[in-house]
Formats: structure tokens, C-alpha cells, sequence
């Protein structure tokens, strides 16, 4: 909208300069104004999300690190950066922890390796056992070898979202992903604190921006309309 207004307001002055309208119109157009929190909600549907990591073909090299990479931010809520930079330092197999590099808050985050996170990891790293000098636990997948970009995080939510058919809401993005799991864990009774937590963020604000309702949330909390003696309902 802002490009909008800016664009006519050029157009309203240059037809004023030509002497088509009187001078001054331009300034009757007042800018857009966006308020806090007033934009939509960004997060995919939950069963959006698991249709996603269902169709992602685990029968290649590309399929099984797409899919790992995909359930650690739908998992753990992983910004596509951190995906990409994930070490093999980072998972405790033994532990069964894995270290989040959390370089917004300056401190990494241990959380428990989940079985399904570890079969991901195994099945994906079984396939790339001759790249063992490599640190970093995501590769490409073609050549010249060596870790991924977060571009390549992005790629691969763009290439399977596309093939099962999902939507993504806003800007989209796999940003979304980390928009969704705040909704699940919302609906579940998660806390803000822990949700913020999870996510890597200092301030509960920028949490509740993860948390916008959806359609559905609103119908939940309607209150039903009175009946009184003179509603259609009753005099029927």
C-alpha cells in the first residue's frame, strides 16, 4: 500500500505540473498505517506440517537430508542458519542430547534428542559416511561437496511444500515451520516462557508474534448469542 500511495501521489504531481488538476492534491493522500501485531498469522496448520515431512522421498541421499532437516525445526523450532551450521559435536548420541547453536542469545541450547530426531540423523548419515573429515552434519548433496548454505534449507521446504500441496500463509518460508510448532505447543498447554525458550528468544514479544490465532482459535472463544422470548427461535 505504501507504493501505492507513493506512486499516485507522483502521478497526482505530475498532472498538477501539466496543469491538469490544481496543485496540492498529493498531499491529501495520507500514508498506510500498520499497526502492532495486525498482520496475520504465519504458522502452517499442524497436519500441514506432518503431510509435509510425509512426502519427502527418503529413498535418496537428498530425500533423507531434506527430511532431517525439516523435522529439527518442526521439532525444535531451528531457524534455518542454525540447521545449517549444526555440527557433529552437537548430538550426543550417548546423552541422547542435541546442542542448538543459539547465536541470537549467544549461548547454545541443549534439548533431549528425540527417537524420531535420531532416526532422521542415523538414516541421513548413514548415506554420507564417506565425507567422515566433515564437521558439519548437513552437506550438499552435489558437487563441489561441503556444508549448506541456509538457502538450502529453504530450497528443500519450497521443493516438498510444493509436491504435498501445501500453502504456506504470509511470506511463507520454513520460518513457518517455527510459526506452527509455537501454535502446537500453545494448544497444548505450553507456557509463553517455555515456548520463548525454545524458540531462542530474549524478549516475550517477540514470541507473541509467533502466537496469532487463527481463524479456528476465534470460533472456539465466541460466546453464543442470548435467546430471549422474542428471538425468531423462540416465537417459531
Amino acid at each position: 500500500m505504501q507504493t501505492v500511495v507513493a506512486t499516485l501521489r507522483s502521478f497526482l504531481r505530475f498532472l498538477a505540473l501539466s496543469g491538469i488538476i490544481p496543485a496540492g492534491l498529493d498531499r491529501q493522500l495520507e500514508s498506510p498505517r500498520h499497526y502492532r501485531d495486525e498482520r496475520f498469522i504465519r504458522a502452517l496448520l499442524w497436519d500441514d506440517v506432518i503431510s509435509l515431512l510425509n512426502t519427502v522421498n527418503r529413498s535418496t541421499v537428498k530425500g533423507t537430508r531434506d527430511y532431517a532437516m525439516l523435522l529439527l525445526i518442526a521439532t525444535y523450532g531451528l531457524r534455518v542458519s542454525e540447521v545449517a551450521s549444526l555440527q557433529l559435536e552437537d548430538i550426543q548420541w550417548r546423552a541422547r542430547v542435541i546442542r542448538v547453536p543459539r547465536p541470537k542469545i549467544g549461548t547454545p541450547l541443549d534439548m533431549p534428542l528425540t527417537d524420531e530426531v535420531a532416526t532422521a540423523l542415523l538414516e541421513y548419515l548413514r548415506h554420507r559416511t564417506s565425507e567422515e573429515s566433515e564437521r558439519h552434519v548437513f552437506l550438499r548433496v552435489r558437487v563441489p561437496r561441503g556444508p549448506i548454505q541456509p538457502c538450502a534449507v529453504a530450497e528443500a521446504f519450497y521443493l516438498w511444500s510444493e509436491r504435498a500441496n501445501v500453502h504456506p500463509p504470509g511470506l511463507g518460508g520454513p520460518h513457518c515451520l517455527r510459526h506452527a510448532l509455537a501454535m502446537h505447543l500453545l494448544r497444548q498447554g505450553t507456557s509463553i516462557k517455555t515456548i520463548g525458550d525454545l524458540l531462542g528468544h530474549r524478549n516475550p514479544e517477540s514470541t507473541g508474534i509467533y502466537l496469532r490465532l487463527q481463524v479456528q482459535d476465534l470460533r472456539d472463544v465466541a460466546l453464543p448469542l442470548p435467546i430471549t422470548a422474542d428471538s425468531p427461535e423462540v416465537m417459531a
